[in-house]
């Protein structure tokens, strides 16, 4: 077999907060990548269950990204009151703290990522996430001298180590126009670097016909509820806040309202779990809003759900909330910005409100409650869109053909 076709060994590097929509889709991805042309490997730098559920799909290796917890120690120092008032000295901190993450946490990580790429023999390395996060894998690429292709998901902001960590990888992919643009208007990222490739779901595999019934049973939630859900990890920019303060709003004109907030928590964020259930408790909420953490059968969730809401009160590049309720024919509502905005189709395919507006997000709510057949409508037509523009195969199809570009540069420039 000639160097040219055999087959290509790509690590797939993912440094994300917690299991969520970009480890879901980076595992469709590896689950239906062409075997025939490429072996894929997945590291991770967190683990658990979830993510070693990896080794049954792939090559699967465990690096540590966090031996000592620096976003924990910067939030604790940002909430001294008398340090706020001693800018120096808050400034030395944030400094001392920078250099222990790149001490005790970059560099270790970098350094068994760069053996295991060299070990493994890799041809690509493919970074699931912002280049800030994942740049040391896209610097063991550079040493290496083997191509990189680093996944945007998330708003890009002008910094100077933004604009450091975006030079380095070879090409990107851009999970929505939105995201692409902002990639061009504040990092100045050539538009020839640039590729949009919509996220992949098993969309065939999302059972429309899932028993909802199961789900509320769990939960005790009568099958007379109506029941609206924000599904996303537990993290502020996710808008749960907003999420309950239209709770509030609407508390006392939907007869039996349920309000879910559906989503696990990382480690970093419990103290803003515990913030949200004591605002729960504070404004009597108690009998309409349930906390169910992460839940790994998503069809029944859906089908459970009257409504779903995506709250994010930052652009939401894609959001994989929004491909698998519209896969599933679920009426959805979602901020008016970001890729969200760029999927849902207002009046059409769901209702867009306001970002961060809770009034605008209650209105919503109240729209679709009082309108089962717009509930109906809607939720069809996000199922045709979902059906025709998110599919594996046809991500899993760009992404190969990107690989592959890649490597017919690099031989025509070595």
């Amino acid at each position: 077999m000639s160097n040219n076709s055999r087959i290509k060994k790509i690590i797939f590097v993912e440094n994300g907060i917690g299991y969520g929509g970009a480890i879901i889709c980076l595992r469709h991805l590896v689950r239906n990548i062409d075997r025939s042309r490429f072996l894929p490997m997945v590291v991770t730098g967190r683990t658990g269950p979830q993510y070693e559920e990896i080794a049954n799909e792939s090559l699967w290796k465990h690096i540590p990204d966090r031996h000592i917890d620096i976003v924990s120690l910067k939030g604790k120092t940002a909430s001294i009151e008398w340090l706020k008032k001693l800018p120096p000295l808050k400034f030395c901190i944030n400094q001392l703290l920078a250099r222990a993450d790149d001490v005790f946490n970059f560099v270790p990580f970098f350094v068994q990522l760069l053996w295991t790429a060299w070990r493994f023999d890799a041809d690509l390395i493919h970074a699931n996430n912002e280049p800030v996060c994942n740049r040391a894998a896209l610097l063991v690429a550079k040493i290496l001298r083997i191509p990189s292709i680093c996944h945007v998901r998330g708003d890009p902001v002008d910094s100077r180590i933004g604009r450091w960590t975006y030079a380095l990888p070879d090409h990107f992919v851009s999970v929505s126009n939105w995201v692409a643009e902002a990639m061009r208007k504040n990092l100045d990222v050539p538009q020839q670097k640039i590729s949009v490739v919509y996220d992949g779901i098993a969309l065939e595999k999302l059972d429309i016909n899932s028993n909802g019934n199961t789900f509320r049973q769990q939960y005790n939630i009568p099958q007379n509820a109506f029941v609206v859900g924000l599904v996303g990890l537990l993290i502020p920019w996710k808008g749960q806040e907003i999420f309950l303060t239209a709770a509030s709003l609407l508390k006392g004109k939907i007869p039996n309202l349920r309000m879910l907030i559906i989503g696990g928590t990382p480690d970093d964020y419990l103290s803003y779990e515990n913030r949200l259930k004591q605002r729960v408790i504070e404004e009597e909420l108690t009998e309409l809003v349930i906390f169910t953490r992460h839940i790994p059968n998503m069809e029944n969730v859906y089908n459970g759900l009257d409504i779903v809401v995506s709250a994010s009160i930052s652009p939401e590049p894609l959001g994989t909330v929004v491909i698998e309720s519209m896969a599933m024919g679920r009426p959805l509502i979602g901020p008016a910005h970001g890729g969200g905005a760029e999927m849902i189709s207002a009046g059409e395919s769901g209702l867009l409100f306001s970002p961060g507006d809770a009034n605008s997000l209650a209105k919503a709510i109240l729209t679709f409650y009082e309108s089962p057949e717009m509930r109906k409508k809607l939720g069809a037509t996000a199922r045709v869109t979902a059906l025709q523009n998110f599919s594996v195969e046809t991500h899993t199809n760009k992404i190969q053909a990107l690989y592959e570009n890649l490597w017919t540069d690099k031989r025509q420039t070595d």
